[in-house]
């Protein structure tokens, strides 16, 4: 069993992008036969919750959060497998994709591994995502659709992504993010919610969910 201080390291460790230690916690935990739900939302997920905090408040930049994001990621590498196998009930299901004709995928990959770091299950669809792809995402019960854009030219494709699933009949929140998206083009759309940031969309999902104000 990991010690209290050896979780202070864990939760230090994930702030400070030390994917090699945290791997090294995380294993030592699993061998111990440790909680290791318990030890992901006592441990880890407030350590990415304080990184978000600390890149809101522009005391952290993207590269530094893309590297406790990746730590982090080493240590969900391992619980991911045995969690599966127990009983643990991820936040919610979650599916993102960048809409058809956006290729960039940092800030939507960012923004995964922010929502695995809240507790979220998450299904990455990838780029380029045609609005069948997230219908069928919806049908394979993903809570929430997140959309992201990086270009003014697919920044509409938003609009038909909404159309299609309301015109489907999907029951699914749509919360929508990306350089050129804005709160206004949210409401305009009749998006859920926006993320105005990857921390932004962890938050935006939540309350998407009724989770959050």
């Amino acid at each position: 069993m990991l010690t209290e201080e050896e979780k202070d390291d864990l939760f230090e460790a994930i702030c400070d992008g030390d994917r090699e230690t945290v791997v090294e916690l995380v294993t030592k935990a699993r061998d111990a036969g440790e909680d290791l739900g318990k030890l992901l939302n006592d441990a880890m997920i407030p350590a990415m919750a304080d990184v978000g905090e600390q890149f809101s408040a522009g005391e952290v930049f993207v590269p530094e959060m893309l590297v406790a994001a990746r730590a982090m990621q080493g240590g969900i590498d391992i619980i991911e497998p045995i969690l599966a196998q127990t009983d643990h009930e991820p936040v919610a299901k979650v599916c993102i994709g960048s809409v058809k004709g956006d290729l960039h995928d940092i800030g939507k990959n960012l923004v995964v591994m922010m929502l695995k770091g809240a507790g979220f299950e998450v299904e990455d669809l990838g780029v380029d995502v045609a609005n069948e792809d997230f219908a069928a995402a919806a049908d394979r019960g993903n809570s929430v659709i997140c959309l992201s854009a990086l270009l003014t030219t697919t920044k509409p494709q938003m609009v038909k992504v909404v159309e299609h699933l309301k015109e489907a009949g999907k029951n699914v929140k749509v919360v929508i993010g990306g350089a050129v998206i804005t709160q206004s083009y949210a409401d305009a759309i009749g998006a859920d919610a926006f993320g105005e940031d990857a921390p932004g969309a962890v938050g935006a999902v939540k309350r998407a969910l009724g989770l959050a104000n």
